[in-house]
């Protein structure tokens, strides 16, 4: 009667067990059918949200303090350096040379040595050049001629004549004269020139037998 007796407990206590399964399950599907399991989820969700939001923020640290500004020291800029230089004095008793005097005058140019003009070595007698029908028209006069001659003292040139006497005979007896005449070239320096002038009269005069 005892093991009966245990085995109808042992089913009542599984039965029971069972039905209360059962019935949790069927609790739980008609939640999942009304909803009601939505909202509770919602419900605790959030809970649960806000719970950690608010755990998260208590368990953050306060943000550590701004390190404090350090005052940069002033540059110091070293000066420059100034090198001085001292003369040195000296025991010497000699005289020293003097920097401001005025400089010594420029010698003198070289003297330059003089020149000399041409002129005429010899004349020739303008007797000889006089021409006879001048003299018997009796035509006098003292053309002026110019004679241009080169280095060597011949002419190089034509003699002109720069002032006529009046009379073509005359003025061509006086170029006949500069051409028998001899010359010295001018010189300067001791140098004789490529080209000098000389000018000079031809006197025809007639003369008193």
């Amino acid at each position: 009667m005892a093991a009966q007796v245990n085995d109808g407990s042992f089913i009542t206590r599984r039965g029971i067990v069972a039905v209360a399964i059962i019935g949790i399950h069927v609790l739980m599907f008609w939640a999942l059918a009304s909803g009601l399991a939505q909202k509770v989820v919602t419900v605790l969700a959030e809970n649960i949200e806000a719970d950690i939001v608010d755990e998260v923020k208590d368990d953050e640290p306060p943000p550590p303090p701004p390190p404090p500004e350090m005052e940069r020291p002033p540059v110091e800029v070293p000066p420059p350096e100034v090198a001085i230089d001292l003369p040195m004095e000296t025991t010497t008793t000699a005289i020293q040379d003097v920097t401001d005097r005025p400089p010594p005058p420029a010698p003198p140019p070289p003297p330059r040595v003089a020149g000399s003009p041409a002129k005429m070595k010899s004349a020739a007698d303008p007797d000889q050049f006089y021409p006879p029908g001048a003299k018997r028209r009796e035509e006098q006069g003292s053309p002026v001629v110019q004679a241009c001659v080169g280095p060597n003292g011949r002419l190089i040139r034509e003699p002109v004549v720069t002032e006529t006497s009046g009379f073509p005979e005359l003025d061509g007896a006086a170029i006949k004269v500069a051409k028998a005449n001899r010359y010295s070239p001018a010189t300067e320096g001791g140098t004789a020139l490529p080209e000098s002038c000389v000018k000079f009269k031809v006197k025809f005069v007639i003369k008193a037998e």
